[in-house]
């Protein structure tokens, strides 16, 4: 989700339009996109703009509010948050009924507003999550070649490939001591004979251990194999970049470059892409 909430209004009233337009300026996280009087302009508008939330009457001539959302559906165009704005509260059932997020009554006051604008960044926050969620669904599914349902079926049984839990230390026996390096600030790691050389927080640690068994270890929505030799944390990619050669060289937030195998290349990308 953007830092904006892009919003649309669609109302016949054009007093009730410029009322709510002008509440909604008192809340930075709103942008609002345009407003419509009528709910043929909202269906054009809504295909091409893609909005994150409508505000939206249900009484209108022509189209009312419920036959556009149902329109929206009809077409296939991703639907928005919807929050009813009306002058008749009878409707509000059927507002639910519809999975409005909420109901207002005109005219708006700005504590009931800021209530429906809190729960309006709660709802795209955990849509986000579950776009990600599912995208991620889908990475697995193509490398382990199961289905979505057969991976969250796994995951909701608790086993392996949902239910690991992931060290969040690593401990390092260097000269005679043992120093505990936190998961999380592991930049990359690579290979050096039998030896693996952990990069974290601008310190490098040495830990006898293969890279199968560190691979193992790490978890694999954070950490991935970018080369035989070497893994790195995806948070800490700056960029990918493709070389004259055909070669793709990875760039991290520290400014260490790191070429990407091409057997890993295209997973990589994706993984990018994707988190």
């Amino acid at each position: 989700m953007s830092n904006k909430i892009r919003t649309l209004i669609v109302d016949d009233e054009s007093l009730a339009r410029r009322g709510l337009a002008v509440r909604l300026q008192e809340f930075p996280q709103v942008e609002l996109l345009d407003e419509c009087a009528n709910a043929r302009q909202a269906l054009e508008k809504i295909t091409s703009l893609n909005p994150d939330l409508i505000f939206l009457d249900i009484q209108m001539p022509g189209m009312n509010g419920f036959e556009l959302l149902r329109e929206v559906k009809q077409q296939g165009t991703k639907l928005p948050v919807v929050v009813f704005v009306t002058a008749y509260d009878h409707y509000a059932i059927k507002a639910f009924d519809v999975r409005a997020i909420d109901y207002l009554l005109k005219p708006v006051d700005h504590e009931r507003l800021a209530q429906t604008l809190a729960r309006v960044e709660k709802n795209l926050a955990q849509r986000e999550r579950d776009q990600q969620q599912q995208r991620m669904l889908n990475l697995l599914a193509d490398a382990t070649g199961e289905d979505c349902e057969a991976i969250l079926r796994r995951l909701a049984d608790d086993k392996e490939m949902g239910s690991t839990r992931y060290p969040e230390h690593i401990a390092i026996k260097e000269s005679g001591e043992i120093t505990r390096v936190a998961i999380n600030s592991i930049e990359w790691i690579d290979a050096a004979g039998d030896y693996m050389c952990i990069h974290a927080s601008d310190e490098t640690h040495i830990l006898r251990r293969t890279m199968k068994e560190l691979e193992d270890e790490l978890n694999p929505n954070r950490f991935q194999r970018i080369h035989r030799s070497a893994i790195v944390n995806l948070d800490q990619i700056e960029k990918l970049c493709s070389r004259q050669n055909g070669e793709y060289h990875i760039i991290l937030k520290n400014g260490k470059e790191l070429k990407v195998s091409r057997s890993y290349k295209e997973r990589i990308k994706k993984l990018i892409l994707t988190t």
